[in-house]
């Protein structure tokens, strides 16, 4: 193999596939990529079994050929070569050494049998459609600081993406939780998705797809199985397909949780409310439980904190709370600013109940996001 790339996109893609290789695995060929060469583009394959990531960029071939080295190594001498340079890539005829040579900087480094490299896990896939790129980041980015990091509840690891019919109307849905809050997004159903299977994309899927998109240049098409999801990716100087395995298992039934029949609104300056917790959650910062509490009443609203070492603080706001019965509830403060800061909607309604009920939180106007938080009790 000998080829020159472009080290700008050459980075990049490398940054894709050593952010999905196995980087401890007790398995060598697991921390590889698979670097091929032909027809007018340099391929790189990089999986950890459960996640496939193929990356293509067009490249100047000299000789076609393929080679399996170190992600880590490769990507690591990628990022110190000089900056608008073309980098050379050459194996030795056996296929044990690939030299790289840019400028006066040269490099040797040691390869592993291409024929051990692992073959992605491929299954039909029964359902494609394609979504732009900004509705599907939007739909990842307003769900995933929901997902659970909890190794026993698996099944909520994810995001979940299914099929949803409501009022004559269809939707894509993704809904994300770990059991104390919930956020629940949706877009209209694009063609093809109808009828298609309930799935939960594993967490790192979600973190690496959402890297990405960050480069489409076109419309993101998502295919599905039963047990597999796929997204091919049109970028800007390279294209992709990533590939991954579902987690096997059943989201919650989360719909009861969202027609919650709290009767008290709350309306208010989405960008006062998310600066007024910040403010008042500082004292909370360092502690172990960052318990933030809302008294509303008359259209007045108190935030405020106490923390045993630091001291208290306490905050008025003007809400849109006509209800002479104060309702009183308190909140992780991290879990509201997160829920605050992905309404983009001037201002965002709380329905609320009580100290013990869990409070709907949606931007006013938007009806098709909605949060749920639960309470906590200090």
């Amino acid at each position: 193999m000998h080829i020159s790339v472009e080290k700008t996109v050459f980075l990049k893609i490398l940054s894709h596939g050593q952010s999905v290789v196995e980087k401890k695995s007790t398995v060598p060929i697991l921390s590889n990529v698979l670097l091929q060469a032909n027809d007018g583009y340099l391929s790189i394959t990089a999986t950890d079994m459960d996640m496939g990531l193929i990356e293509r960029v067009p490249v100047e071939i000299s000789a076609p050929g393929e080679v399996c080295v170190s992600a880590q190594l490769l990507h690591d001498i990628v990022k110190k070569l000089s900056d608008k340079t073309v980098i050379d890539l050459s194996s030795s005829e056996d296929g044990s050494r690939l030299l790289i040579v840019s400028g006066r900087s040269r490099f040797e480094m040691g390869c592993l049998p291409v024929e051990d490299f692992p073959q992605l896990v491929q299954s039909e896939i029964t359902h494609r459609f394609t979504l732009p790129a900004p509705v599907l980041s939007h739909l990842i980015d307003a769900t995933r600081f929901c997902m659970a990091m909890e190794e026993t509840r698996y099944n909520l690891n994810g995001i979940h993406f299914h099929y949803h019919e409501a009022d004559e109307t269809s939707y894509l849905r993704a809904v994300a939780t770990d059991m104390h809050r919930l956020a629940c997004i949706e877009c209209e159903a694009p063609e093809g998705a109808k009828d298609m299977p309930s799935v939960i994309v594993a967490r790192k899927t979600v973190q690496e797809i959402r890297k990405l998109l960050d480069d489409a240049a076109a419309p993101v098409t998502m295919g599905l199985s039963a047990s597999r999801v796929e997204f091919h990716i049109q970028a800007f100087g390279y294209e992709a397909v990533l590939t991954a395995r579902l987690i096997d298992g059943q989201f919650p039934d989360y719909h009861e949780a969202i027609l919650v029949e709290n009767d008290k609104s709350l309306i208010v300056s989405t960008k006062s409310f998310a600066e007024s917790i910040d403010r008042v959650g500082t004292v909370v910062s360092n502690e172990k439980i960052r318990a933030i509490r809302l008294n509303a009443v008359d259209n007045q609203a108190v935030i405020s904190a106490v923390s045993q070492e630091f001291g208290s603080a306490r905050e008025e706001i003007d809400v849109d709370f006509s209800y002479t019965e104060a309702v009183e509830v308190c909140f992780n403060v991290r879990y509201l600013m997160e829920v605050a800061q992905q309404i983009n909607t001037e201002e965002m309604e709380m329905l609320l109940m009580d100290a013990d009920s869990s409070i709907l939180i949606r931007p006013v106007g938007n009806p098709h996001m909605q949060f749920i938080l639960m309470p906590m009790h200090v």
